[in-house]
């Protein structure tokens, strides 16, 4: 049976100066989720969307507000980005020693919890983790940067946590982000993706956003 493939837009690659008429223009062009990559100059080189920024698009559109924590204090920064309007919040496995903690904290915030894994990470722990989690994200790059090249490892990762959902009878979505355009699309949609993080795909597609979409969706389905 087909899954469900949905598409997290992550708005690293949107014109910063026209926020909130690219977020109306996604929803119009059939996005699933609006991806905010919040990094904070620390765990990551680059600074970026902060919950304010969330707070002040929120009312603009009815998308799921997917928030990408790469930051090393997540706890201090959890219920802020709850109460800005995220709908679900990642934070990375690499920022904490209390990640189921931190994960329960998000959904009794009323959240979807998400925990992050960086390529290098291994996976081991990710298992007695699942039940915690309603997304794991695993990274296809290293965070920072949109347009880098997907780290061609990652589909054996997806199958490695895909394999671990299936045994525990979960129903926890696993998210790719990194390197996604319309080949590698179908690579993660095969190896047991649900969602799919793109930026450089989207905005810079020649034949516009819903096209992009389209061609994501369309790009690969499960055996």
């Amino acid at each position: 049976m087909s899954r469900q493939i949905l598409i997290s837009t992550s708005m690293l690659s949107a014109d910063f100066a026209r926020l909130g008429e690219e977020a109306r223009a996604l929803e119009a062009a059939g996005a699933d989720w609006l991806h905010w990559d919040c990094m904070d100059g620390h765990f990551t080189r680059p600074l970026t969307h902060g919950p304010l920024v969330l707070q002040a698009l929120r009312d603009l559109t009815t998308l799921y507000f997917d928030a990408h924590l790469m930051i090393t204090n997540p706890e201090a920064q959890i219920p802020l980005f709850a109460e800005a309007g995220a709908d679900g919040i990642s934070i990375h496995i690499e920022a904490t020693d209390e990640p189921a903690r931190l994960l329960d904290d998000i959904r009794a915030r009323g959240c979807k919890s998400c925990l992050t894994v960086n390529p290098p990470t291994p996976l081991a722990d990710i298992e007695r983790l699942l039940p915690h989690c309603d997304v794991i994200m695993l990274m296809g790059v290293m965070p920072g940067y949109a347009g880098q090249k997907y780290a061609g490892e990652t589909t054996a990762r997806i199958g490695e946590v895909r394999a671990a959902i299936d045994r525990a009878g979960l129903a926890t979505l696993i998210e790719v982000d990194g390197g996604i355009n319309e080949e590698t699309a179908g690579i993660a949609i095969n190896a047991g993706a649900d969602v799919l993080v793109s930026a450089s795909f989207v905005f810079k597609h020649p034949e516009g956003y819903a096209a992009a979409l389209r061609r994501l969706r369309a790009s690969g389905q499960p055996t």
